[in-house]
Formats: C-alpha cells, sequence, structure tokens
C-alpha cells in the first residue's frame, strides 16, 4: 500500500510539474504575442489575463519573456508584480516538491 501511495505521490508531482513547465511556456508565448499586438496598434492581452497567469505559476515564463523580448519593462507596477509573483512561485514550488 505504501509503495502505491509512493508511486501516486510521484505521479502527481510530475503532472504538477509537466503544468507550471507549460504555464511557463504559455506565459513566454503570450507575452511575445502581446508585444507583436502592441507594434501593430491591435487589441492587446489585458494585463490581468498576464498577472492571473504569473499568480498561477507561469511567473518565470511571463519574467523571461518580458526581459526577451524588451516587452513591459518599463511599467512599475508590471515589473515589481511579476518579480513579487515570481518570489511567491519559488516558494510554492519549494513545498509542493519538496
Amino acid at each position: 500500500m505504501r509503495d502505491l501511495s509512493l508511486d501516486l505521490l510521484k505521479d502527481l508531482n510530475m503532472l504538477l510539474a509537466l503544468f507550471f513547465v507549460a504555464l511557463n511556456i504559455l506565459s513566454f508565448f503570450l507575452i511575445k504575442f502581446d508585444k507583436k499586438r502592441a507594434i501593430q496598434h491591435q487589441w492587446r492581452v489585458p494585463e490581468r489575463s498576464l498577472f492571473v497567469l504569473a499568480f498561477a505559476g507561469g511567473a518565470v515564463g511571463t519574467y523571461l519573456g518580458m526581459i526577451f523580448f524588451r516587452h513591459k519593462t518599463k511599467q512599475f507596477l508590471f515589473t515589481r508584480g511579476i518579480a513579487a509573483l515570481m518570489a511567491l512561485n519559488v516558494i510554492i514550488f519549494y513545498f509542493v516538491f519538496r
């Protein structure tokens, strides 16, 4: 019984890790999409959506997208907010995957 519960825990951890990786990839490319739309003066991705994805675990992808695509790096609320959410994500990851 103990082996079964350990296997389930490992499977759950693997699923959570894949979820977080996918969420960060999505966040990274959503920043790219928003940057492209901003250049074309078209409808943009709401900042609230970007923050929700970052809060849900995609803060690293959002931050890397901001740096890589040079997007939203001058907005104080965005740069500080994503940094704070990244710290929160790291703390959550630590407690989930330890």
